[in-house]
Order: C-alpha cells, then structure tokens, then sequence
C-alpha cells in the first residue's frame, strides 16, 4: 500500500499504527499522544485513518490522545459481509466501543462526511458524554432533511445517493481500472489539486481495490438512506465547531444554517476557496480554526472546574 507524503508535525513524532479490537471487531488505528483524554477522529467515504494525518500530530500537542480508525469495512479494520452489518447502529457502537477501549475520560469526536454523520447521531443520542464535537463538511441530520425536502438545488447533487442503491454496478464503475473513480473523486472535486499528489491518490486507490471494500464502503449507503435523515433531534448540549469548505460540490452551503434550535453552543467556520475534502485540502486553515477552538474550549472547562472548586 502506498503510504503517502509525510504528516506535518507540531512536536509529536508523528502517528503510530496498531490494532485495537472494539465491538467484535478489529480496527486499525493511527495515534498520537497518549493518556485518558481521547480525541477520535472518523473519516468518510471513500477515505480512511490516513485522511486525518494533518491533525492528529495538532491534537496530540493540545493535550489529546488523538486517535483515527479505519471505520469498519475500511483499510485494515473487520470488513463484515452483509449489508445490515453498515447500518448507523453497529457505526455508532462501535464508535462508543472505540473510546472505552482506549480508556476514555474526556470524549473530543472529531468528524468529516460518514464520519460526521455518525458522530452527530452518537452525540444526539447522547451514546457517552462529549466533551466537544467537531465536524466538517455533514450537516446535522435534521437539516440535511428539511434543505433536501426542499431544494432542488441539493437533490441534484446528492444524486449519487440514489446511485449507490443500486447492487453492483457502482462497485464495477469505481473498481474500473484499480479503483481509478475513487482516485478522480478526490482531484475533480478538490480546488487545490496539489493537495492530492498521486501517492496520496494511490492510497485510497488501493485502499478501495481490497476484496470486499468498495462494497463495504458503499453499504454505508445502502444500510441507512434515506432513514437516517428522520433521526429523532433533541437540542445538542455539547459544544460544536462545524468546519465546511464552501467550493463542496455534493453538500450545498444552505446546510451551514438553522442551527440555533438545534444546538445551544454551536460555532460555524467557513472556508472560501476549499473543497469537501477540508482538512486534507486546507490543514492549516483547519487546524488554526480547531486549536483557537479548543484552547478557547479548554480555558471556559478550567475556570468552571475552578469555580467547582471554591
């Protein structure tokens, strides 16, 4: 497997990989940093651990055990055969089996497209307590529904959810040619194409030409649409940063708003200029933005323990 242009650092050697098993399953983990204070980083399609190398070395140096799995089906990690093997119940348990596996006692979920779909619905459901939730480039599920019922403008560019239902043949035109479509979704909807040099490419190519793979990572699709819009949404109580790169070619920029019924403390960060692919496409913008985050979020958690405290 290729294994890409190194991570950029910020006084962590870099990520150490290994193997954990959570939920009956095996995940492949990247990591940097140790201790109880878990931040779990989950990626989307048709991505994997790799995709967060920018920021777990950030996160490791702010004070977390920055941890990124490949998501089941994904990688190295457990590929279970069956489609209901995808649906957002096993993605959410094995989220909450990740974090007690790796000892947590503070919970930062940090998430971009699946991943971001999981990690709202593990926080609506309030599967463990979140010391903070970060996503990027997924609206929150009540607002993809209520922009999709209604816009025409996003329908067209979720037509490849429809798509994906179908059996076999969006494994056999993504497969083509060694996964040559999943390569040409990173550089034809990115905006700074230099950000996916043909090593990263090759990744994620080969990554997606495993046995099994891409119809793994297609399940995600086909085990949960279009049910999973009608999440129940009680208001969020956890502090959340929503992190978008605005040139997003299959999310529409409507889905950045209405999120004050939703979640009391919610900051949204644009990025003009970037694609879906944010954090990979714009780390530094990115990691700017989560580190002023943080550091403003770890501050207001010192003074309350404090005030606890006298």
């Amino acid at each position: 497997m290729a294994e890409g242009p190194p991570a950029a650092g910020v006084g962590d050697p870099g990520p150490r990989s290994r193997t954990i098993a959570a939920n009956g399953l095996t995940f492949a983990i990247d990591e940097c940093g140790s201790g109880p204070d878990i931040a779990l980083c989950l990626h989307g399609f048709p991505e994997s651990r790799f995709s967060w190398r920018h920021q777990l070395p950030l996160l490791a140096d702010l004070g977390w055990h920055a941890v990124a799995p490949d998501l089941r089906g994904y990688g190295d990690s457990s590929r279970p055969p069956h489609k209901a093997d995808y649906h957002i119940d096993h993605l959410v348990a094995d989220t909450a089996a990740l974090f007690d596996a790796l000892g947590a006692r503070r919970r930062l979920l940090i998430a971009h497209d699946w991943g971001a779909i999981i990690a709202w619905i593990f926080a609506l459901r309030n599967t463990r307590p979140l010391d903070g939730l970060i996503v990027m480039n997924v609206p929150h599920p009540r607002v993809f529904r209520d922009v999709l019922r209604t816009s025409w403008a996003q329908k067209r560019k979720s037509w490849y959810v429809a798509f994906f239902q179908l059996p076999k043949l969006p494994e056999a035109m993504l497969g083509a040619r060694h996964a040559e479509g999943i390569g040409k979704a990173f550089t034809n909807m990115a905006v700074d194409k230099s950000a996916f040099p043909p090593a990263v490419i090759d990744h994620y190519r080969d990554n997606a030409s495993r046995p099994g793979a891409l119809t793994a990572m297609i399940n995600y699709y086909r085990a949960n649409f279009p049910n999973i819009l009608d999440e129940p949404a009680p208001v969020l109580d956890v502090p959340t940063l929503m992190l978008w790169g605005e040139e997003d070619t299959a999310l529409d920029i409507a889905l950045t708003e209405g999120y004050a019924p939703l979640v009391t403390d919610f900051t949204l960060k644009r990025f003009p200029g970037v694609s879906h692919w944010v954090q990979q496409e714009a780390p530094d913008k990115v990691n700017a933005a989560m580190r002023e985050w943080l550091e403003t979020l770890s501050r207001l958690r010192e003074r309350r323990e404090a005030r606890q405290r006298t």
